[in-house]
């Protein structure tokens, strides 16, 4: 088996593979779930926590903070613990979900590895789809706390890449066409939007929501992006949700908190996540 320890060690070396690491993590995830093959990968940001529940069978639980390269969980409404799920789809097939836990943001100065560690992990043990979820500010007054909205394009404001080098991946249709359509076979009332992602961990002034509104954003937030592109980068199709928690600063004459944040995911939490299980079941 790979060297663990070493790898949870060289992750942020500049000198080491990312993807070496992520390989890594892939075998010891396979070593603990003993599921040699995985399918779809989720990422369950603030208030779609609980879904993993409704998808299927859980096979297997481990700590994120056990697997090569990841930590526990910095934000409160994120799950720190990985699972492995048997999905029985409708035409009697089955697949293996592979759902992550313990997300890392930017803004936890990390570094932009630990960021795209998850989604690269994802495809080294075999998934060829990722699905990304979030919660996150809407400047659509029509879009209230509790909207679900497909993301069709985003907008990246962190200044940065997950990429390193001379690495050049195409955008277009980064937001898998394909799976934005099983997902309004599921709900074809679901809207679609723009996705801006500042670095945070401030929420954005009203100002700059209004520049982000201006330059095309339907909703705020900071993560995911970030993720979709290195997820791109591994060849995975993307299909992203966002959870409208709030109205963003500017567009709400109320003052933000997080603990919004989560009430708004407590209050939406068992229609989003029966949603996303029926999507996921289909994917």
């Amino acid at each position: 088996m790979t060297d663990i320890t070493a790898a949870v060690r060289d992750l942020d070396d500049p000198a080491t593979d990312p993807f070496d690491v992520a390989r890594a993590a892939a075998a010891f995830i396979a070593d603990r779930t003993g599921v040699d093959h995985h399918d779809i990968a989720l990422v369950l940001g603030s208030g779609w926590g609980g879904a993993a529940e409704l998808l299927g069978q859980v096979v297997a639980e481990i700590p994120s903070d056990q697997i090569p390269g990841f930590t526990k969980p910095a934000v409160a409404g994120h799950v720190g613990v990985t699972r492995s799920i048997r999905i029985d789809r409708p035409d009697g097939s089955t697949r293996n979900a592979l759902v992550l836990g313990s997300r890392t943001h930017l803004y936890e100065g990390r570094g932009l590895r630990r960021v795209a560690h998850g989604v690269r992990t994802a495809a080294a043990t075999g998934c060829t789809t990722v699905v990304l979820t979030n919660g996150c500010g809407s400047l659509n007054r029509q879009w209230r706390p509790g909207q679900v909205v497909l993301l069709r394009d985003h907008i990246n404001l962190t200044a940065t890449s997950p990429l390193e080098g001379a690495t050049f991946v195409d955008l277009t249709d980064l937001y898998t066409p394909r799976l934005r359509a099983i997902a309004h076979s599921i709900d074809p009332s679901l809207p679609e939007g723009v996705y801006a992602q500042f670095r945070g961990p401030h929420y954005e002034s009203p100002a700059e929501v209004a520049m982000a509104g201006v330059m095309g954003a339907d909703l705020v937030g900071m993560s995911t992006t970030l993720e979709a592109i290195a997820a791109r980068h591994a060849g995975l199709d993307i299909l992203a949700l966002s959870l409208a928690t709030n109205l963003a600063a500017g567009v709400s004459d109320q003052p933000l908190s997080h603990e919004e944040v989560l009430d708004a995911g407590a209050t939406a939490g068992p229609r989003i996540r029966d949603l996303l299980a029926r999507i996921v079941a289909k994917i």
